[in-house]
This record gives structure tokens, sequence and C-alpha cells, in this order.
């Protein structure tokens, strides 16, 4: 680039040889000189014009401000609706959650009566106060909102371990309860009295026989600690497990111990083999269940009925009330039938609209109790003391339980 300088008689002249970095040079230095003083004479000019409150000036300012808080509350908004929708989303599975838990609860049978005491109001409660319309949810309700959910979310969080807790128990409770069959085959003799197949007389069968093959395998009904492993005089070879909350199942007439006394055992877990020691006709097993002590019908635990001790107690006592109450119920017949008897006497007569009793001649003799007609139970045998038969030996056959 070449740049001719001439003075103003045109005589001299000065020719400049310029390449193209020197001239980008110069136009960026003049560039940058005229925005430095542009800027500067903006500023002072602005900066003047606001301290005098000149009009043109404060316009500016404002709209400039008003601008920059627009956007800024335009994006604000922006975020606190986002943020609104995530809140709404999380409200409604809370509420499905809690709706959840409610039922889960039920069918634990958690009681949340002192939960439900520390949970916020809802429904038909009492509330009030002045009508603000709100076209958006502000900080502070946002906030308030989160703190809520936060509250009910710690309340569902106890319930759903209050439920854990409540159903570890049950499940624990349903390992230990007899709901398995120790031997596969159908049952010969049920619980409840029957004929002593031995005497050929009336007995009570406290248990279920299984009749089955000797050397048939016999399993543990449930989980537990064998507490007894030994030879009996009438259940012959027998295994008592305790499965805990005063349950034992009693295992007889086994023809081989394969557990020993403290030996935990595992529902299903092979304990015993089927035979026909101590009082038996025959080989087969003889299964017990025992609940403090008492033989409860083991039939009722092992179609599944029964899923815990507490359910066999509770039907016990009703059992138990049931016959308290038809007993006073048969005593109360008797004195209401001597009651309809003295009014029908001859010495009942009616005098002044009432019934009163006039008194014979005689001496008046001391009333005699009338005895209400009993039926004679029929008559039964004493038992005979038992003796400790002589163990099994050959192919005698001995009496069952």
């Amino acid at each position: 680039m070449q740049i001719m300088i001439t003075d103003s008689s045109l005589v001299r002249t000065r020719v400049l040889h310029l390449r193209r970095w020197q001239v980008a040079v110069g136009a960026l230095v003049l560039a940058g000189t005229l925005m430095a003083i542009s800027g500067l004479a903006y500023h002072f000019l602005f900066i003047t014009a606001a301290r005098q409150g000149w009009p043109l000036a404060t316009q500016l300012v404002k709209a400039m401000v008003r601008d920059e808080l627009a956007q800024q509350e335009r994006v604000m908004r922006e975020n606190l609706d986002a943020i609104a929708l995530r809140v709404g989303e999380m409200q409604a599975k809370l509420v499905q959650l809690e709706a959840l838990g409610e039922r889960v609860t039920g069918m634990a049978g958690v009681k949340t009566d002192d939960l439900k005491a520390l949970q916020p109001a809802r429904g038909k409660a009492g509330q009030g106060g002045p009508f603000v319309p709100l076209t958006r949810p502000t900080a502070a309700q946002l906030a308030e909102t989160l703190d809520q959910m936060d509250e009910r979310a710690d309340i569902g969080g106890d319930l759903f371990t209050l439920v854990e807790s409540r159903l570890f128990e049950t499940r624990l409770q349903a390992a230990l309860v007899p709901s398995s069959h120790p031997v596969e085959g159908r049952v010969g003799s049920g619980f409840g009295f029957r004929i002593d197949p031995i005497n050929g007389r009336a007995a009570l069968h406290t248990g279920l026989d299984f009749p089955s093959d000797v050397g048939t395998p016999i399993l543990a009904a449930a989980g537990g600690m064998v507490v007894v492993s030994e030879k009996h005089a009438a259940y012959g070879n027998m295994i008592e497990i305790d499965h805990g909350n005063q349950l034992i199942t009693r295992y007889a007439h086994t023809s081989k111990l394969l557990v020993k006394v403290g030996q935990m055992v595992k529902r299903g877990q092979k304990i015993a083999e089927v035979g026909t020691t101590g009082r038996s006709t025959g080989p087969h097993l003889h299964f017990e269940v025992l609940l403090a002590g008492v033989q409860q019908n083991p039939t009722r635990f092992l179609s599944g009925k029964v899923t815990s001790p507490t359910m066999v107690a509770d039907g016990t006592l009703a059992r138990a009330r049931a016959r308290v109450s038809k007993r006073r119920s048969a005593a109360d017949k008797p004195s209401i039938a001597r009651s309809a008897s003295s009014l029908s006497s001859p010495e009942a007569s009616i005098a002044g609209g009432g019934a009163t009793l006039m008194p014979t001649s005689e001496p008046a003799a001391a009333p005699q109790p009338v005895a209400a007609p009993v039926s004679q139970p029929p008559p039964q045998s004493t038992p005979e003391p038992k003796a400790a038969p002589a163990p099994n030996t050959g192919g005698s056959a001995e009496p069952s339980l």
C-alpha cells in the first residue's frame, strides 16, 4: 500500500510504503481510540445527567432497570413454575404412597392411631381466612409445601418401619407354626373321641395317626429345637420339638430316632422313621401339637387355619366363654320351672286381683327342694392304671395311642 504526501505547491511529494499488517494495526488502534473516547464521553454525560436529574437520562435509566428486572423476574417465574410442577408430582406420588401404606398397615395389623395424631388435619377439619387469589405460587409457599411433604414422608417412613417389623414377626411366627405334614399320606385316625383299638372302650385320641410303612421318613412340621428324644412306655420312640411360644410337636411310635436333645432342626428336615414301638397296633406315626402343655387339634395347624399360637389361645378362650354361657342358661331353666309349679299349687288363690298363698290348717312343713330330673350319664369304667408294656419284640403288635 502506497500513500503519497505532497505540499501545497505540489513541488515536493513523498511516498510512504505501508504493508498490510501495518495498515491493520493502525486501523485497530484508531478504532480503539475512538471507542474509548466515545465511552468516556457517554459515561461522563450519563453520570452528569443522572446526578442533575435530566428527564431524558432518568427515563433511559428507568427503562434499562425495568428491562433488566423484568428479565430476571421472568427467569425466576420460569424456575418457580418448574419447581411447582415437580412439587405437584411429588405430592401426587406421596398421596399414593400414603394410601398404599394405610392398606399395607391394615393387612399387617398395625395400629396407626398414635401416628395419625401427628399428621396434619385434613378433610373436613376447620379452616378459614380471607380469600387471596394467586396466579403462581410464591417461594415461601413452595418452602412451606416442601416442609409439609417432608413431615408426611417422615410419618410414612415410621409407618413402613412398623409394617416391616410386624411382617417380620408374622413371618417368624409362621415359620415356627407346624403347618407341614410330617409324613406323606392320609390320616388314619383323627383327633377326638374314638373307640380304643386295644381295649374297645371310649377314649380321647390326642393327635393324628398317619399309617405308613416301617422306615418311612418323618419330617419336622416346623423349625425348632429338639427337647425330647427318648423311649416312652406308651409313645415308644418319641421326639418332641419346641417351636417357641409354648408350642410343641410330638412324634411317637418311631422306629429310629435321628436327632438329639438340643439340636436345632428346620422345617421338612428328616428327624425319625415310622415304626410301631410303644402302645401301637401297627406301623404308623402318632403326631400331636401341644400349646402350653395341652393337646390341640393338629388338623387346624396342618390345614393352615392357624398361623400363630395367639390364634389358638383366642379360639380356646372364645369356646370357653361359649360353654360358660351355655351352662348358665341351662342352670336358669330349672329355677323357672320351679317358679311355675309353685304358682300352680292348690294353696295359691286369687284375692283382690293378686295371687296370694293361703295357709293350710296343718302346720307348714319346711319346703323340700324340688329335684329337677337329671339324665343319668352312661356308666363309665374307671381307667386302669397304665403299666409300662414290654418292648415290641419279634412280630408281636402293641397297642397304639
